[in-house]
């Protein structure tokens, strides 16, 4: 227990090393000294808001009895501003934490929100835009700068030089700074109101994206001309032509053909097929096509038509056990380039995308054939974004859509004298 506080007169340092008797010993304004068994330490004993505090000061083997005296006097000094001693002393500790911590700049941030998420993205490939888009248009801004400090207009000196040149980009670029700052907000490395975001804060100074963006599409193909170019193709047969020609007969994106594995073709697959009472088999091939490798993050099933076949056997003899790619690019266990399968169009039809060969085929479903509307977005992998509707569409309309895409490589293949002519084609299901 502590004495009355009263000291009749102030001990030395020498006279304070001969008290060994435990307890509190006052040596006056607040001052003790606590013996505990072998512990001896200075503490300071002060009323705030009517409840008794005790504050450590340090051992007396570290803490002298000036020093003691001293951060006695400091105490009390901070007890008449209104400061309590204890809290003070642990907002001291806190700034000398933060000061000897590495700054937690925009970059440093960025970099570990990107590792903090990484395993929730589909792909590898989107960890790397983020660093690259940050990289590219923010850290050279602000990426030095302490995420604490990070303010609207530095935003804005990141936004503004391609807001209007590259709407998209910027807006991309936007976002991605916006979940970085509220990443940082959310572990407590800044506060208050983030400067990236849009609605109600940078839409009050910069115009929307949607009055500035320009839409523009892939140049595609008319659909017409695709048997000429398929010709042309064939006549070609390196791997990138073979590569683009599958590509059209399967209306895939370039990343999913260029990636094709031979794991995921199963050409002896059959469907059940209903004709009244009876039920037969119908070969029907398919490209199984995992849900990694799509744009939607799932699996899709992508009936082959027999054109579609004879490429994949063409391509066999070029089977090899180590990567298991259709279309191997030039680099071992490497796929294609999409560089190459651009060079390979470009050859055949000058002006035109190669992702335009997909708008291509849908002109066609749409012009010259009578399917319904739904088989062909399934056939392009699209998503439905009626979500009622799509509840209620559990197939994924195979039978259908093996119909349509035999049809369009019937059309990829049509004789001179019937290219450009509108047929109207399959029946409306």
């Amino acid at each position: 227990m502590a004495d009355d506080g009263k000291a009749e007169k102030p001990k030395t340092a020498k006279e304070w090393k001969a008290v060994t008797k435990p307890g509190y010993h006052a040596d006056g304004g607040g001052l003790y000294l606590s013996i505990v068994g072998k512990s001896r330490t200075w503490q300071f004993r002060y009323k705030r808001n009517g409840k008794g505090h005790w504050m450590g000061l340090g051992p007396d083997t570290l803490v002298s009895l000036a020093e003691a005296r001293d951060a006695a006097i400091d105490a009390r000094r901070l007890l008449r501003a209104g400061t309590d001693p204890i809290e003070h002393k642990r907002e001291v500790a806190k700034a000398k934490a933060a000061e000897s911590e590495p700054a937690r700049t925009f970059e440093v941030v960025a970099t570990e929100y990107i590792a903090a998420h990484k395993a929730e993205w589909r792909n590898d490939k989107h960890a790397l835009q983020w660093t690259a888009t940050l990289k590219t248009y923010a850290y050279g801004v602000f990426g030095k700068t302490p995420v604490d400090r990070i303010t609207v207009d530095d935003v804005l000196d990141c936004l503004t030089p391609i807001w209007e040149s590259k709407p998209e980009t910027a807006s991309r670029v936007r976002g991605r700074v916006e979940n970085v700052l509220d990443y940082a907000k959310s572990r407590g490395w800044r506060a208050g109101e983030n400067p990236a975001r849009w609605k109600g804060h940078l839409d009050h100074i910069l115009p929307p994206r949607a009055k500035i963006a320009r839409v523009v599409h892939h140049a595609a193909l008319p659909w017409a001309d695709m048997p000429a170019a398929m010709d042309k193709l064939s006549i070609s047969g390196g791997t990138s032509a073979l590569c683009l020609r599958f590509l059209v007969l399967t209306a895939a994106r370039s990343g999913e053909a260029r990636g094709a594995r031979w794991s995921e073709i199963d050409l002896d697959n059959v469907l059940r097929v209903k004709e009244g009472n009876r039920e037969r088999l119908v070969p029907c091939p398919v490209w199984i096509i995992p849900g990694e490798r799509m744009k939607a993050g799932q699996d899709h099933r992508v009936p082959l038509s027999a054109a579609a076949v004879a490429i994949l056997k063409t391509m066999k003899p070029l089977k090899t056990a180590d990567n298991g790619l259709v279309f191997p690019g030039g680099k071992k266990s490497q796929p294609l380039s999409d560089v190459a399968v651009s060079k390979a169009l470009a050859a055949v039809a000058d002006g035109v995308t190669v992702h335009g060969m997909r708008s291509t085929f849908r002109d066609w479903c749409a012009e010259s054939t009578n399917y319904a509307r739904e088989v062909a977005e399934a056939a392009l992998a699209h998503s439905n974004p009626d979500k009622t509707e799509a509840a209620y569409q559990r197939s994924d309309l195979l039978e259908k859509r093996a119909r349509l895409m035999g049809e369009w490589a019937k059309h990829c293949a049509s004789p001179a004298s019937e290219r450009g002519k509108v047929t109207v084609i399959g029946r409306r299901a």
